[in-house]
């Protein structure tokens, strides 16, 4: 009896011996053949997967999405991330085979098993995240250290001012600066100034209020020689040339006159203008910085100030907080200070308890500059080294009832800051209904208010 010979299908014979996991379906999602690579991959046997459907196989779960529909849609190769029931992540590619008519006929799909290299670029992804954190952390640390730079920032609305600066820095997006005089404008153009890319190139101050208004086109754009009676007659070079390749700052941009308004405004948007008397084009590359005192959306409504000028300026509003919203600054400020002027004037200067008590209390209308000159003047005025109540001038002097209750005598600082502490955080919890605000406005966690109070005995 002649044995029976297994007759050899080749396309059977090539598809099996590839390693990566192939599915072919007819147009209905019927799975007509597989590789047996396709058994390690969904973690079923081939025989078990052909004559199934693969709407029914992402019904039960075993993959998701699957390709089939896209391709049929498409007429042309598709490409997705598929994640199987096992929890594994494969890079599944169908392709879609005609016959010799033209018409959609089969579709072929492969895979890749790509679950490590998403789990890779997950945690890199997370490393990334880690170190612009850290990176972030370690610059605001750094620039916590503002006193080179005459800046002090713990007071949370500060800081969030400051962080702006930060972010803007590094960019050449124009920036218009808020607040009352006093506050800092201008240390904080120059803190953008100097962590910007144009740091080593000049920081040109101009001062719209102090020019005199007939003055102020030839000091700030320049003239030739000979333009107008009292010329110098070789020329002279104007504010916003000198400020080439760095930062022009425009400070009380408010007091700009509207005749001056429209020409700033064509050289900030071109970036040239000419000398007065001149015929040539100048051009110049700056960044700009700009300050004021005022509610220029206010002199916009009143006509005082041109609105398309208003917005050219206004592009990242930064706002600097008056001193009196800034009480956690002000020890710190006070400290700044006092050492600044004790080495610049060689006099070792200390405040006895009763003259930091005044400092606290005060109100600070002319805020970091009013605190900075009255210090200054106490630490070169006062005959010894313990700055006494009787050398603060008598404005800064208030009786022990306006005071808020601080106990007097010799104290350390520590002592006095924990009375400061104490007096705030008795306030804060009369001005807020629950410990989350209090926290929110004081700058701390509320698990910190809560210990606080705690600490302190603050029902």
């Amino acid at each position: 009896m002649r044995e029976k010979v297994k007759t050899f299908d080749e396309n059977e014979a090539v598809l099996h011996s590839l390693k990566d996991d192939i599915l072919i379906t007819n147009l209905e999602g019927i799975i007509l053949k597989v590789t047996d690579t396709t058994s390690s991959i969904y973690d079923i046997l081939p025989d078990d997967l052909i004559g199934r459907s693969v709407y029914d196989l992402e019904q039960e779960g075993i993959f998701t999405p699957i390709i089939t529909p896209l391709v049929l849609k498409a007429r042309k190769k598709k490409t997705i991330v598929q994640s199987t029931h096992s929890g594994k992540k494969l890079l599944v590619t169908g392709v879609p085979v005609f016959d010799n008519e033209g018409k959609l006929w089969r579709i072929v799909s492969y895979s890749h098993d790509i679950t490590e290299l998403m789990k890779m670029k997950s945690y890199f992804m997370e490393m990334q995240g880690e170190m612009d954190r850290v990176k972030n952390e370690l610059k605001r640390l750094r620039d916590k250290s503002f006193n080179n730079e005459g800046i002090i920032a713990k007071d949370r609305e500060m800081e969030k001012s400051l962080l702006v600066a930060n972010q803007v820095a590094e960019t050449d997006v124009n920036v218009l600066l808020l607040g009352e005089s006093g506050v800092g404008k201008t240390q904080l153009a120059k803190y953008i100034h100097n962590h910007s890319g144009r740091k080593d190139k000049p920081f040109i101050e101009v001062n719209c209020s102090a020019i005199p208004h007939s003055l102020f086109e030839a000091e700030f754009f320049g003239y030739e020689g000979g333009s107008f009676s009292g010329a110098n007659s070789k020329g002279k070079m104007g504010l916003a040339e000198l400020a080439e390749g760095g930062t022009l700052f425009l400070d009380e941009i408010g007091e700009l006159p509207l005749e001056h308004q429209v020409k700033v405004l064509k050289f900030i948007q071109e970036k040239s203008f000419y000398r007065v008397g001149g015929t040539k084009v100048r051009k110049v590359d700056f960044r700009l910085i700009s300050a004021t005192n005022q509610r220029l959306d206010t002199l916009v409504e009143e006509k005082r100030f041109r609105e398309d000028l208003y917005y050219r300026l206004n592009v990242v509003p930064i706002t600097i907080p008056p001193l009196r919203r800034r009480p956690s600054d002000i020890v710190l400020l006070i400290k700044h200070f006092l050492d600044l002027f004790s080495k610049k004037y060689d006099r070792e200067r200390e405040f006895d308890e009763a003259v930091l008590q005044q400092l606290l209390n005060n109100e600070w209308k002319g805020n970091v500059r009013e605190l900075m000159n009255l210090i200054e003047r106490l630490v070169v005025t006062s005959p010894s080294p313990i700055i006494s109540i009787q050398d603060l001038p008598e404005t800064y002097v208030q009786s022990k009832e306006e005071l808020s209750g601080i106990s007097h005598g010799q104290k350390p600082l520590k002592t006095i800051l924990k009375q400061v502490e104490k007096q705030v955080l008795m306030e804060a919890k009369k001005r807020y209904k629950t410990t989350t605000e209090a926290a929110k406005q004081l700058g701390i966690s509320q698990p910190s208010v809560v210990r606080k109070f705690k600490e302190y005995g603050i029902k």
